[in-house]
């Protein structure tokens, strides 16, 4: 899901409101029953509630989004490795293309894992050696054991992905919060910069506190000590309780109606506005608290200059979670950059605006490797 810093106060809204929902609906249908409630608009409305309440997805579904015949599913691969890091955490890593084809790795964003990159998978398995990971606390790796989400420590993380690509030098992308992983590691590991990563790749994401560029951002500044931090540690607190309430909104399309327009500009697919909400609630609320917590504290601004590699940023016109400004400052700044911004797109622009999303990609990934096996030959 988008609007980065104001995402976990939507979060708890909606719980409360499918809560409430729910509730009265069993209310009304049991005072019924047992003979509390005799008003038969009451009973109606009691079961329309409960049907809403289980089924409302299937209705803001058919109301917000078109079918497709390509629509996003959660394809693994069969080859696949787990990273045991010396902090306890256990990162799955997933391969998909020929071992000798140059790699890409790709790091998810906030509240996504590896399988957001559909149709990645699809047009470019054939042509580079795709090496995806779930970030910590999602997909299927492990929790950090001791909670530490920061962007440093999941930077680090990116590195003991990246001793995976062996021997070859390996493109890197990053959309959203992988994002910032990258430009994290820019600043932790320059020394692999040119030799074993010479491409990078910054997918509707930031460069600062994503409080900072967000929209209304004089707003969410002020917010962000006061409010928004304190929900973010409610949720970690009171994460069982938010994460049925989570399953709750996602049942009864109120998600889904959140998502359609902080996540997508235009008309999505019925596959892509279910998909994205249904990985978002297969995550643990206290690990989306503590990601962005993380996020919150997170600053890569004077790294920007440093980076001399190829860098490719894509950024999308009516982005929720970050202003297209701040693509336009990172592209001023990072000197061999360009930049590609989609049209209209949200957040999920690699969903939204696939086909040229993947053209971009392909396009950057070409001139990367046709520049590095050139000089190496």
């Amino acid at each position: 899901m988008s609007i980065f810093p104001l995402a976990p106060l939507i979060i708890l809204l909606l719980g409360l409101l499918s809560t409430a929902l729910l509730g009265f609906g069993l209310y009304f249908v049991i005072g019924w029953y047992l003979g509390w409630i005799t008003v038969v608009a009451l009973i109606v409305t009691g079961i329309v509630m409960l049907v809403f309440s289980l089924l409302g997805r299937f209705i803001v579904l058919a109301l917000l989004a078109s079918p497709d015949e390509n629509e996003p599913k959660p394809s693994r691969s069969r080859e696949v490795e787990q990273i045991h890091r010396p902090d306890g955490t256990d990162i799955h890593v997933e391969f998909f293309g020929d071992r000798d084809a140059p790699p890409i790795i790709f790091t998810h964003g906030w509240s996504c894992n590896s399988t957001h990159w559909y149709y990645i998978k699809q047009a470019l398995e054939n042509e580079f050696r795709l090496i995806l990971w779930d970030v910590p606390g999602t997909g299927k790796s492990g929790e950090v054991p001791d909670h530490d989400y920061s962007m440093e420590n999941l930077a680090t993380d990116l590195e003991a992905v990246l001793d995976l690509a062996g021997d070859k030098p390996a493109i890197i992308f990053g959309h959203s919060m992988g994002g910032m992983i990258l430009l994290t590691f820019c600043r932790l590991f320059p020394q692999h910069l040119g030799t074993r990563v010479v491409g990078l790749g910054l997918v509707n994401t930031t460069f600062t506190n994503p409080v900072h560029t967000a929209p209304f951002t004089n707003i969410l500044r002020a917010l962000q000590k006061p409010l928004l931090e304190p929900i973010l540690y409610l949720m970690i607190a009171l994460s069982p309780i938010i994460w049925v309430q989570t399953w709750m909104s996602y049942l009864n399309g109120t998600s889904h109606i959140s998502g359609r327009f902080s996540s997508f500009a235009g008309r999505p697919t019925m596959g892509q506005l279910d998909y994205v909400i249904n990985r978002s609630a297969r995550v643990s609320p206290s690990v989306l608290g503590r990601q962005m917590l993380g996020m919150m504290h997170y600053d890569a601004t004077e790294v920007l200059k440093k980076i001399q590699i190829p860098t490719l940023i894509i950024s999308a016109n009516k982005d929720g979670a970050t202003v297209v400004e701040a693509s336009h400052y990172m592209h001023k700044e990072i000197e061999n950059s360009e930049l590609v911004v989609l049209a209209p797109s949200g957040h999920m622009s690699m969903m939204e605006q696939h086909q040229e999303f993947v053209e971009a990609v392909a396009s950057f990934a070409r001139r990367c490797t046709r520049s590095t096996y050139s000089s190496v030959n």
